[in-house]
C-alpha cells in the first residue's frame, strides 16, 4: 500500500514537471555558438521546436532590432528552406570599417520548401551577426511561427526586469562583456589571445637561451684570456731566469 502510494505520489511529480517544463521548451529561442561579445561578430542558432500536435511549422520570420542594428546579417543555408532577407534604411548611417552603412537587414525569412518541422521536431536556423552593440546588454528578436493549418504564433512579447514570462515571449540574446582586445569573436578571440600567448612564451624563451648563450660565450672569453695571460707571465718568468743562468 505505502509502495502503491509512494508510486502514485511520483508519477504526480513527475507529470507536474513535465507539464512545467514543456511549453517553456517550446519557446523559439536564440542561443549564440559560444559567446556573444559586446563589439565582436557571432553566430546565432533560432530554435524552432514544433508545439503542436496536428500541425507542421513552415514558416519561420525573425525580425531584427531596429534600435540597435546590424552591419552584417548573413544566414546560413538550411536544407529544404528558401531564404528572404528584407533590408531598410537607417536612420543614422553606421560606419564599419571607415565605410558609411545607410541600410541594415530587418528581417529575415525562412520558408519550408521541403523541409517543413514536423511534431516532435524543432529546427536551428544559423545567422552570422556583427558587429553587436557595446552599448545593450541584451538584443531582442521578435519571431513569428507559421503552422501549415495557417495557425500563426508571435513569439513577440519582450521580458520585463524583475516580471514574470510572458505568454510568448520573444527571443532574447544575452551580451557578454567584450573581450580585452576589442574584437569579440567568442572561441575564436580566445584562440588568438592563446596564440599570442604562446607566441610571447616561445619569444621569452628564445631570449632567455640567447642570454645564456652570450653569457657562456663571455665567460669563456674571460677564462681563455686569463689562462693567455697567465701562460705569458710564465713565459717571461722563464725567460728572465734562463738569461741569469746563461749570465752565471
Amino acid at each position: 500500500m505505502k509502495l502503491s502510494r509512494i508510486a502514485l505520489a511520483g508519477g504526480v511529480a513527475a507529470s507536474t514537471v513535465l507539464l512545467i517544463a514543456g511549453p517553456a521548451a517550446a519557446h523559439v529561442s536564440v542561443q549564440p555558438v559560444g559567446e556573444a561579445a559586446k563589439g565582436g561578430y557571432a553566430t546565432l542558432n533560432f530554435k524552432v521546436p514544433n508545439e503542436r500536435d496536428q500541425a507542421s511549422t513552415v514558416k519561420l520570420e525573425v525580425n531584427f532590432p531596429a534600435d540597435h542594428p546590424l552591419s552584417s546579417v548573413t544566414p546560413q543555408a538550411v536544407p529544404g528552406w528558401k531564404i528572404d532577407i528584407s533590408k531598410s534604411k537607417l536612420a543614422k548611417p553606421l560606419e564599419v570599417h571607415g565605410k558609411k552603412i545607410t541600410e541594415a537587414v530587418s528581417k529575415v525569412t525562412w520558408t519550408a520548401d521541403e523541409g517543413e518541422i514536423a511534431p516532435g521536431y524543432f529546427q536551428q536556423f544559423p545567422v552570422s551577426v556583427g558587429a553587436l552593440p557595446e552599448d545593450a546588454d541584451q538584443l531582442v528578436f521578435k519571431a513569428i511561427q507559421t503552422y501549415d493549418n495557417k495557425e500563426v504564433v508571435r513569439w513577440i512579447e519582450e521580458p520585463t526586469a524583475g516580471g514574470e514570462e510572458p505568454d510568448s515571449p520573444a527571443p532574447v540574446l544575452k551580451l557578454t562583456a567584450a573581450a580585452e582586445d576589442g574584437h569579440g569573436g567568442g572561441a575564436d578571440g580566445a584562440k588568438k589571445t592563446d596564440d599570442h600567448k604562446a607566441a610571447d612564451t616561445d619569444a621569452s624563451a628564445k631570449e632567455s637561451t640567447t642570454a645564456a648563450s652570450s653569457s657562456t660565450s663571455d665567460t669563456t672569453a674571460r677564462t681563455l684570456g686569463i689562462i693567455g695571460i697567465v701562460i705569458g707571465i710564465g713565459g717571461i718568468a722563464f725567460g728572465v731566469l734562463a738569461g741569469r743562468r746563461r749570465s752565471a
